[in-house]
């Protein structure tokens, strides 16, 4: 069995330690109230047993309140009074070390927790180093200076989450819907030099990159882009690749028919547009931002976004090259195909392409096919999503969120007409409902009270983030400030007109519902009995979002938070205050916002239709998943849940497995195994274990991770049950 220390280490349980620190506790005390050498060895046996039956590796802290209880359940006050003295003491002598201890433990690689704190960050590499190393003092000086003792208390307890708390000193937001249209129509400046209009397909595609790395190293959250903005180049392309097929045929004094000279065109354009695109998937995979990843971005694949007939086909041409070649993956340092976590790319469902009778169908089966190989792309459906985003002028509109799921809602510009791209999000706190459960006691009217106290919390932890950029000078970020990606501000100009009036969003995350609802009602938030309360949980905290939006001209706004790390965070913090519930913290992890518990027996169609829903009362951000085997052979029901999808869902993607073992060969699913009290990967043709020398991608947040998970993730990921 393992134990996490305070630095983060990982190491090996050792029994004596806590029959040695309670025997020093058990001697500093008169020797009538002392505890005998059987008892001491009762305590050890009883707290190791505790241990084990937690099934994750336990901290330090965990284990010494472990101690605590235990001595004080044999009735040997004074010594459990000389034990708490002891710890406290040493706390003291701690606090002034505890972030150099955590850097240092970074720098050495031994720090278990950040070294699985996110999926798609190798912790080796001194560029994600530099970046923990950087968000530890970030963190100390959050927690010491920046925000309110209330918010660091409740955030370090689990009751809520103050994420990407590493990025708070500098004045940095979330993420972003980059305005890739403008940047490329009107030019933009990157690292100080001017970027023009591209005169070619293939140029736009590399300033496109350039512009996706710029962006990614001054924010800390997703971005998207959309392939409509580098569709017009096509036709760039395509003329100046005409006047060059017309030109050459002249120097060879050739004649040639009009049909001959555009299929020619058409054959070089279809070969530029194959260079474009893997520029786009290769540079994104390769790429390295400040915060030593590859850059977290979304692309967006909707034929309706198009202006005209002639775009969409061109626009059809670049979907369709973004789906074969994301269908074949990229190489590893093997030279095998592998699946990248990056970009991640949503589809969209619409009547030209959602049957086989329309013009598009052929671009969806394609897409189905790169579903059931790589996990992507995802769906969104037009249908449902001019349904629910709708503006100011009763007018739905569809398009992309920022990153995994992060939504904005309808806004319109001053002239009256809808504007989405050029706008961010500024943050998320998340509350922990599970913990608002538990702490009711299962007392309705005590649940609404808590309930409202920690939405407070949020609120204010919210007004925090939003504080934190006001004043913020566009010189801070200027090709998200300046020069196009966000706004076109004039140097020295802060950005506050751009944090009011709903142009940018701000989100209040949760997570836990399922379990906050099976606690207080006893049944799962799918029975029907229980569904009718889910929902107003849900209302009650859309109805929270509107009155601080009334109240602050902010648009805060109700988001399903993707807890990666976090899940585990929050499950340990259940299981420290509130012990072992059946069913309710009895594992490493608690579901993610809305979702159907993974180990919950559901079909996909139902599972899709009933979390519809709760989609519907989450506008800042949502997504559903079904989990499926492989498909690869069955692309006509992989088809069959995309029509559901576009008829029921807005937001919906498939999770399927795509594995490697560089040690065997075997290309399948990488196995997770108990050993020891810890979850390892497997191979399970040759038994390999060493995750250096494996490729695994798992769908966990809305988006693919490639490089693991902590324990409470990895479980979740075990526990997963098929719906299809």
């Amino acid at each position: 069995m393992k134990i996490i220390k305070r630095n983060g280490a990982e190491v090996t349980f050792d029994a004596e330690k806590i029959e040695i620190a309670v025997t020093k506790a058990n001697n500093s005390v008169e020797e009538g109230v002392r505890m005998t050498p059987l008892q001491i060895k009762r305590i050890t046996e009883h707290v190791q047993i505790s241990c084990e039956e937690i099934g994750r590796s336990p901290s330090v802290e965990e284990i010494q309140d472990l101690v605590e209880k235990a001595i004080m359940a044999h009735g040997a006050y004074e010594v459990a009074k000389s034990y708490i003295t002891y710890r406290y003491t040493r706390s003291l002598l701690r606090q002034a070390n505890t972030t150099d201890d955590r850097i240092l433990s970074l720098i050495e690689c031994n720090n278990e927790e950040v070294k699985q704190e996110n999926a798609n960050k190798n912790p080796t590499i001194n560029a994600v180093q530099r970046d923990y190393m950087a968000g530890e003092v970030s963190k100390d000086i959050t927690n010491r200076i920046l925000l309110p003792k209330e918010i660091v208390d409740a955030h370090n307890a689990g009751i809520i989450h103050f994420h990407d708390s590493d990025y708070y000193a500098q004045h940095m937001h979330n993420c972003d819907l980059v305005n890739l249209e403008d940047m490329l129509q009107n030019g933009t400046v990157i690292s100080g030099t001017l970027i023009e209009k591209p005169h070619s397909f293939s140029t736009a595609c590399n300033i496109a990159t350039q512009i996706i790395a710029q962006v990614a190293s001054n924010q800390y959250g997703g971005q998207s882009i959309s392939l409509t903005h580098l569709a017009p180049f096509v036709q760039v392309s395509r003329e100046k690749i005409r006047k060059n097929v017309e030109q050459e045929l002249t120097l060879l004094g050739v004649e040639s028919t009009e049909d001959v000279i555009s299929n020619l065109v058409e054959t070089r354009l279809r070969d530029e547009i194959n260079r474009g695109v893997q520029t786009i998937q290769y540079q994104v995979v390769t790429l390295m931002t400040t915060n030593g990843q590859a850059p977290f971005i979304t692309v967006f694949m909707y034929l309706n976004e198009a202006r005209n007939q002639q775009e969409k086909k061109d626009l059809a041409l670049i979907i369709e090259e973004m789906l074969r070649q994301r269908y074949e993956g990229v190489k590893n340092e093997k030279g095998v195909w592998i699946t990248p976590a990056f970009p991640k790319l949503i589809y969209v469902l619409e009547e030209d392409n959602i049957t086989e009778d329309a013009p598009y169908w052929y671009l969806t089966k394609l897409a189905a096919q790169c579903t059931a190989k790589r996990m992507v792309p995802d769906y969104i459906s037009e249908k449902k999503m001019l349904e629910l985003k709708v503006d100011g002028n009763g007018e739905g509109h569809c398009y992309t969120c920022m990153g995994c799921r992060s939504f904005l809602t309808p806004y319109l510009d001053e002239n009256g007409k809808p504007k989405y791209y050029g706008r961010f999000n500024q943050g998320v706190v998340t509350i922990n409902l599970v913990d608002v459960a538990l702490s009711s006691g299962r007392d309705m009217d005590k649940f609404w009270q808590i309930f409202d106290e920690r939405l407070d919390l949020c609120y204010r932890a919210l007004l925090c983030r939003h504080e934190r950029l006001k004043g913020t000078l566009s010189d801070a970020a200027p090709i998200l400030w300046q020069h196009g990606a966000l706004a076109r501000l004039a140097k020295g100009e802060p950005i506050d007109k751009l944090l009011y009036g709903g142009y940018s969003t701000i989100s209040l995350g949760y997570a836990g519902l399922y379990e906050c609802v099976k606690y207080m009602t006893g049944r799962s938030h799918t029975d029907d009995e229980a569904k009718p309360f889910a929902l107003q949980v849900m209302q009650h905290m859309n109805d929270m979002c509107f009155q601080w939006r009334e109240k602050h001209n902010i648009h805060f706004s109700l988001y399903g938070t993707p807890l990666e790390s976090t899940t585990y965070k929050f499950s340990k913090c259940l299981q420290n205050r509130f012990g072992m519930i059946p069913g309710i913290t009895d594992k490493s992890y608690i579901t993610n916002s809305y979702h159907v518990h993974v180990s919950e027996e559901i079909d996909a169609f139902t599972k899709l239709r009933f979390e519809a829903e709760f989609q519907q009362l989450s506008p800042g951000g949502a997504i559903s998943y079904v989990e499926v085997p492989n498909m690869q052979q069955n692309i006509d029901a992989v088809l069959e849940v995309m029509k559901f999808i576009y008829d029921n869902i807005m937001y919906a993607e498939l999770n399927t497995k795509s594995d490697y073992c560089q040690e065997c060969g075997f290309d399948g699913e990488i196995e997770i195994r108990e050993d020891d009290g810890k979850l390892i990967w497997v191979c399970p043709n040759c038994g390999n274990t060493d995750q250096s020398k494996m490729n695994v991608a798992r769908r966990t947040c809305g988006y693919i991770g490639t490089q693991y998970w902590n324990q409470g993730r990895t479980q979740e990921i075990k526990d997963r049950v098929l719906h299809l």
